[in-house]
């Protein structure tokens, strides 16, 4: 089964619409949403929720008042502040003045501190629900998908429930091949995205940052052995950068599998909720092409 991946150094580049693209270019093929941060793929796809699935992880303490007597033990040993002293209303206004806590679940990094140090065992460690994650129908195949609470951690996590999800509808459909749309950056969902996958597509924008974030992107496939290609977004508004952009691309290992020009037709796509494929133009006859070369790429790397 292969498994092709595209991912950018930084958000907002157009990876997501050129995902979206390869789907509907594809045929047939599972579908994930691997940006759980800010997943926007159903934007485009508008899926059909088949399962929906509560994504739990860690743990977060609450004190339980009725058995707090208010010692501030856990008060004094949390180091993330998350505990917080307040007091009751003073007695005439129906409180008794003494202080109570409560225990901020934002800042609450679930180290189990408090909760092993309570001298009254007060203080509960459910698991922490963190976010959902779906299976869905689209027009393009089943998609897997998911949404981070806010202020959740541990997208990592979601990303590899994500992934291992979406290669079981695939095995259970009978699909040869998974679209991943990855998280920006080089950080711990990315990692989660790409490893063990058959090819990376970076997306990138003729601009000094993207060339910088590209090269980090590229250092990181790079370390995994994970096969990588690039393709410069809008590359019209920058030749000369593009041009530098792909020749860095190059010394680093990685293809060039095409450019993409900046065609206001990706914009009307996005407002009616369909890939720029689906409509024609300038941009769309370019990913094509980058379609086809990125697939071969795959195929020449086998199965994930």
């Amino acid at each position: 089964m292969r498994e092709l991946v595209v991912i950018s150094g930084k958000g907002g580049t157009g990876k997501t619409s050129l995902l979206a693209c390869f789907a509907v270019l594809a045929g047939e093929a599972a579908l994930a949403d691997c940006d759980v941060d800010a997943a926007d793929l159903h934007l485009v796809l508008t899926p059909k929720i088949l399962r929906r699935e509560l994504f739990r992880s860690g743990h977060e303490a609450v004190i339980r008042r009725e058995l707090c007597r208010t010692c501030g033990k856990c008060f004094e040993l949390c180091r993330f502040e998350a505990v917080q002293q307040e007091a009751t209303p003073a007695e005439g206004f129906g409180g008794d003045g003494r202080r109570v806590f409560r225990i901020d679940p934002v800042a609450c990094e679930g180290c189990g501190v408090c909760v092993r140090f309570c001298p009254q065992g007060a203080i509960e460690f459910p698991e922490r629900k963190c976010g959902e994650w779906f299976v869905s129908d689209t027009r393009c195949g089943p998609m897997v998908h998911a949404r981070l609470s806010i202020a959740a951690e541990n997208s990592g996590k979601l990303v590899s429930t994500v992934r291992r999800e979406a290669r079981r509808v695939a095995e259970a459909r009978g699909l040869g091949l998974i679209l991943v749309d990855g998280p920006p950056g080089i950080g711990c969902p990315v990692i989660a995205s790409i490893t063990g996958a058959s090819s990376v597509l970076v997306v990138t924008e003729p601009t000094v940052a993207g060339e910088h974030d590209l090269e980090r992107v590229l250092a990181l496939c790079r370390h995994f052995g994970i096969p990588s290609a690039v393709c410069v977004n809008k590359w019209d508004l920058n030749e000369g950068m593009a041009q530098r952009i792909e020749r860095r691309a190059q010394e680093q290992g990685a293809e060039s599998v095409g450019r993409i020009p900046y065609d206001q037709m990706v914009t009307a796509a996005q407002l009616q909720a369909r890939a720029v494929v689906e409509l024609g133009g300038s941009a769309a006859e370019a990913i094509r092409g980058v379609w086809e070369h990125f697939r071969s790429i795959g195929e020449r790397h086998g199965a994930a």
